[in-house]
């Protein structure tokens, strides 16, 4: 199976992206985030997100919104700060978060 990006969205929009250095399948990380994938999926604005993650434990989430106010939206959910919480103390290592603005977005996909 051939993964789906997010595509063919038309600018302008925002990026969130989360970067991150964790230990492969800390307890309670799997359940955390597919509670995080349903609540971030409710926020009005929200389009998609892609991610991945390399076997010694960096990763990479770009989550796409309409407009900063659908990205504040989520950055001050509840559930999602006490998530962001819970995972300073226990799971991850390190992360960093950059906010952008797209002007621009093209791509391919092979027939």
């Amino acid at each position: 199976m051939t993964p789906k990006l997010v595509a063919g969205i038309e600018p302008p929009y925002y990026t969130a992206v989360f970067t991150s250095v964790r230990p492969d399948a800390p307890e309670g990380y799997a359940e955390t985030s597919v509670r995080m994938q349903e609540i971030v999926r409710e926020v009005p604005g929200f389009l998609g997100y892609e991610s991945a993650r390399t076997p010694g434990g960096i990763g990479i989430t770009v989550a796409y919104f309409r407009d900063l106010e659908a990205l504040d939206k989520w950055r001050l959910d509840t559930e999602h700060q006490a998530a962001k919480r819970y995972g300073r103390e226990h799971w991850y290592d390190s992360y960093s978060v950059h906010i952008g603005k797209v002007e621009r977005s093209y791509g391919f996909e092979r027939e």
